[in-house]
């Protein structure tokens, strides 16, 4: 491959953007590594913080939980520590960072759109025009008992009123000219009734960016036509000759990335207007043996005996404390109506899931905790520095995304290796910048300010 030389803070051939996603409350994360540190205390926002904008990262991204999960009627273990709320930690790190981007999980389910407009256009004034909106959306009744309205939406709803409340939105900080000058506002819609004056002068970079992240075909249609960013996720497979990657995985990732964007232009917008950021994990070596030999390891401790047998749990709906992880998978089929686990999201069919899942572990002879490594704890890209940094920008060069938003395993430190190792060798490649050109997020991202 022909090597690009690096051109400064200037354009690029193609940007590559990267972006970081805080390890707080998941199953991904490896809380046992002596280097693991609280998922709530301040110092651990700001360590992560700095590390993405000292490796020129757009945006630090933040997830949101509107209630603590529930497996077999007790809170679950990763919950216990609680969750904090988004905005109000990226408050705090727009004091700590000068450049990097600030985005915040909001759900549009259980909120309202003055309140939040309020919030998130006091957000990017604060840090410099440095906000984002994750929006995303809820149909689940167990959330909705900590709200007033409670499980009152139903699920074909959702999009419809998240639409519905970004736009609304953005008719509330359009409500200010550049100039400062505010005007009334006045929305009448299918969820939304409010008319009046906003407090809040138009923010530096005109709206704050918005986030949506899902893969059905609801999802894509809501961000081509709302959206600024897309945070997907990116399929691992088989591994092909690509360092890192998988040939699977760059087919999904073109195949999501080409149907996202050809839908743009029925909205009247243009390719350049969404970016397309898949989560993904990155595991380094000096070797490609030993990068494999790290990754291994992190799956085993991602999965333990106790998670193993959980993820079975959440996948038959039924108590299965009795058996062994090193075992055989349940011969029984799955309850359907099972209320087992709350709070998580409700596998679609898991008769189809049981049947892969048993298909495997008979083919490979795998236990219960085998079965679940291999199904649902797999690294995205797996090399040493330099083949992470060419596969990267293979997929970027080739259509399969914009850039990735990376979710380390480790709290607060997981980014660490990959500024440190990676980003100078992409750097080397001319396809990341060398210094922040701009001062919002907007201008990381080569997005457009509203007029």
């Amino acid at each position: 491959m022909t090597k690009r030389m690096p051109r400064g803070s200037g354009p690029l051939e193609k940007d590559l953007h990267l972006a970081a996603h805080f390890p707080g409350v998941n199953n991904t994360t490896v809380w046992a590594d002596p280097r693991s540190r609280s998922q709530i205390d301040f110092s651990s926002f700001e360590h992560l913080a700095r590390t993405a904008e000292r490796g020129l990262f757009d945006f630090f991204f933040l997830a949101e939980g509107l209630r603590l999960r529930e497996h077999k009627g007790r809170i679950h273990d990763l919950d216990v520590v609680g969750r904090p709320e988004s905005i109000t930690v990226l408050n705090a790190l727009a004091a700590v960072t000068d450049r990097l981007g600030l985005a915040a999980t909001v759900n549009a389910t259980f909120n309202e759109p003055y309140e939040l407009a309020r919030r998130l256009a006091s957000l990017d004034h604060l840090s410099g025009g440095r906000a984002a909106w994750n929006v995303v959306t809820s149909s689940d009744a167990f959330t909705g008992e900590n709200f007033r309205r409670g499980g009152y939406l139903d699920r074909a709803d959702r999009y419809t009123r998240a639409e519905e409340f970004v736009r609304t939105a953005r008719e509330l900080w359009d409500s200010w000219t550049p100039d400062g000058t505010p005007r009334p506002f006045a929305h009448h819609g299918r969820h939304f009734t409010i008319e009046g004056e906003f407090t809040v002068p138009r923010s530096p970079q005109g709206h704050p960016v918005v986030i949506q992240a899902g893969d059905s075909d609801e999802g894509r249609e809501f961000a081509a036509s709302t959206a600024d960013v897309v945070f997907t996720s990116w399929r691992s497979g088989e591994p092909s000759g690509e360092p890192g990657s998988s040939h699977s995985a760059l087919e999904a990732g073109r195949a999501f990335y080409a149907d996202v964007k050809a839908r743009l232009a029925r909205h009247g917008r243009r390719p350049d207007d969404l970016k397309i950021m898949p989560g993904v994990s990155v595991v380094l070596g000096d070797t490609d043996a030993e990068a494999q030999e790290k990754a291994a390891e992190i799956r085993r401790q991602q999965i333990s005996p106790q998670n193993a047998i959980l993820a079975l749990e959440l996948v038959w709906g039924r108590d299965l404390s009795s058996y062994d992880p090193d075992g055989p998978l349940p011969g029984n089929d799955p309850d359907p109506d099972s209320r087992l686990v709350q709070g998580r999201v409700r596998i679609a069919d898991p008769f189809a899931v049981a049947a892969e899942w048993r298909a495997l572990s008979e083919a490979k002879g795998l236990s219960i905790r085998e079965t679940v490594i291999e199904t649902t704890a797999r690294q995205s890209f797996i090399s040493t520095p330099a083949g992470v940094a060419a596969a990267l920008d293979t997929c970027v060069r080739t259509d399969a995304a914009d850039g990735f938003i990376l979710v380390p395993h480790l709290t607060p430190g997981g980014l660490d290796d990959f500024v440190d190792q990676v980003v100078p060798l992409l750097q080397e490649r001319g396809v990341f910048r060398t210094r922040y050109a701009g001062t919002t997020l907007r201008s990381h991202l080569g997005l457009a300010e509203p007029v």
